[in-house]
């Protein structure tokens, strides 16, 4: 049950009921209003405190809603927190890029997030007697696979790796990461997959590789904020379908 005493919040100025069940949850505001304007039918802006646009309206006739987490791991821990607990909101699916460190993944491929890695210390918060895995809900997953299958979209199922640091002092960090199979880096699924999992909520990431770490090929910042259309509609059909 959300605890609407607690709303609107200092983040996020918006009514009980402003959100859908489903959110999406792209890093960049921009990317939220593009995915709004592009797709939603009756979209309304419910969110934009500090520039952190949201707007819920009906995609294929469901109600669903989009919002933007900011970068990195505490901006994303405060907006899915007050959206799992406050708002009600039972399904998060992060909307990202990400950069490829394995060399089986090529830019502008899909990473869906089975798992996340991390080296933040975000879970230092829950007093676990040992380590924790932060994974994807397999419900959101499961669904995501069959959404990118039947595109025929170019995908990847398996771990990604959230980083606190987008410019290292250890250079060989990557290497690291790689060698255990992790396919990219990315700064905000693992508090999101944390999030969910202590509020009984679910969660998702999808990504779209957006530059290669070990091969230098890279998009532009235009393309990561509008082009990646094929990652917002397996989205999008992922969250009509629940």
């Amino acid at each position: 049950m959300k605890d609407t005493k607690n709303t609107p919040t200092p983040h996020i100025n918006a009514s009980p009921e402003d959100f859908a069940k489903t959110v999406l949850m792209p890093g960049d505001p921009l990317r939220a209003k593009f995915i709004a304007e592009t797709y939603f039918d009756k979209a309304v802006l419910v969110n934009n405190v500090r520039g952190i646009q949201g707007y819920t309206g009906e995609y294929k006739g469901k109600r669903v809603s989009v919002m933007a987490s900011g970068m990195g791991m505490p901006s994303i821990g405060i907006y899915s927190y007050e959206l799992f607990n406050f708002y009600d909101v039972d399904n998060i699916i992060r909307v990202g890029t990400a950069g490829g460190i394995s060399e089986t993944i090529k830019v502008r491929d899909i990473v869906i997030a089975m798992g996340a890695c991390t080296n933040s210390n975000y879970a230092s918060q829950y007093a676990l007697p040992g380590t924790f895995a932060p994974i994807a809900s397999y419900s959101l997953m499961k669904k995501a696979i069959e959404k990118a299958t039947q595109r025929g979209a170019r995908f990847h199922v398996g771990n990604c790796l959230s980083s606190d640091t987008f410019y290292s002092d250890d250079l060989t960090a990557t290497e690291k990461w790689s060698k255990m199979g992790v396919l990219c880096v990315e700064m905000e699924a693992a508090a999101l997959y944390m999030n969910a999992a202590r509020s009984g909520k679910n969660a998702l990431g999808i990504f779209t590789v957006s530059d290669h770490i070990v091969t230098g090929e890279s998009t532009s910042a235009e393309e990561r904020q509008t082009s990646f259309t094929e990652m917002m509609e397996i989205a999008l059909d992922t969250a009509v379908s629940l």
